[in-house]
């Protein structure tokens, strides 16, 4: 019992130190020789103690030792907070300001840029108001850009005079800054709320970074469901307004920020490994009855890929009704 005892000790050693040396890389202060220099430092006493654990007799004085500088370590990691004022790229450099009066929803920094290639657009942002008692839709929008299994979610509300609005937690890129999935452990980015014109959003992911895209009327949401949603987005907003995060790819991504809204409408909605695996989420959504009743997944899917359609609209005014030509639950028109 007592080697079973090291042997689980060890393992746990070993956890912390691949922890803490990522941790070290994606935080500590310098460039890559100074991240080297320091996790080479701390991969000393995490080599000492799996060493002794691995003896017939541990030394417990080693593991001692490696657990003080576990601690220190992570005293040094609650210093690490997430802010406002960094070198933003142009496409997150405004934050988000929402409010509701009445049944006036009002934003400001809406993006709506006008792209041409990733680094050649036109910026603007925009004050915009909208009537929450108009709104008719909530459409969930799916982005892949790695892979069958992980995919960028988006949320697109349509309003009766045919505007959409469009929701996505992102991560707040620095200029020159690329996302990275393991960076999004280990607090490399802070989370910024986007609300966008619907053609700079989808298009910027099907005609300038080249991603597939696909449209899902979501269904079974009344009126006031769908404020409600619209709700949730303007406390996200003012929560990070008011305090900045971090964007965690586990735990604070753009998957986990939909579930959280549609249980508010859902409480029993079930926990489901699709929410990791935010590719699939479409299939979770109509195993749970999100999506339009009555029409195969398979067809769902195949009618909902609005990427060419996308690429022909181009900057047109009626973008939004193109893409939503032929998609299951949208009447013939297209938005809202």
């Amino acid at each position: 019992m007592r080697r079973v005892g090291g042997f689980a000790l060890v393992l746990a050693c070993l956890a912390a130190g691949i922890w803490g040396g990522l941790a070290l890389w994606f935080q500590f202060p310098g460039n890559a020789v100074a991240k080297g220099v320091a996790i080479l430092v701390w991969c000393v006493p995490c080599m000492l103690a799996l060493r002794v654990g691995l003896a017939w007799k541990p030394h417990w004085r080693s593991f001692a030792v490696f657990a003080a500088c576990f601690v220190l370590l992570l005293g040094w990691w609650t210093t690490i907070r997430p802010a406002q004022d960094r070198q933003w790229a142009d496409d997150v450099a405004q934050p988000l300001h929402a409010r509701i009066e009445g049944d006036r929803l009002l934003l400001d920094n809406v993006r709506d840029f006008h792209w041409r290639t990733e680094d050649d657009y036109d910026i603007r942002w925009e004050r915009r108001e909208y009537d929450l008692s108009q709104v008719r839709s909530v459409d969930l929008i799916l982005s892949y850009w790695m892979g069958p299994a992980i995919a960028h979610t988006l949320v697109s509300f349509g309003f009766a005079d045919g505007r959409q609005l469009v929701f996505s937690l992102e991560i707040r890129k620095e200029r020159g800054e690329s996302f990275s999935a393991l960076g999004g452990f280990f607090r490399r980015f802070e989370a910024v709320l986007v609300a966008a014109d619907e053609r700079d959003i989808v298009q910027v992911r099907t005609s300038v970074r080249g991603e597939d895209v696909y449209l899902y009327r979501l269904h079974g949401l009344t009126r006031g469901d769908m404020r409600e949603l619209l709700r949730f987005y303007v406390g996200q907003a003012q929560a990070l307004e008011r305090a900045p995060a971090f964007y965690n790819t586990l735990t604070s991504n753009c998957t986990t920020v939909v579930f959280a809204l549609m249980r508010r409408i859902v409480p029993a909605l079930p926990l489901d490994y699709r929410l990791l695996l935010s590719g699939y989420l479409a299939r979770y959504a109509a195993d749970v009855g999100g999506l339009t009743p009555g029409v195969p997944y398979a067809q769902l899917h195949e009618r909902g890929r609005i990427t060419l359609r996308a690429r022909a609209a181009g900057d047109t005014d009626d973008f939004s009704r193109r893409i939503r030509e032929g998609v299951p639950g949208i009447a013939e028109g297209g938005a809202p």
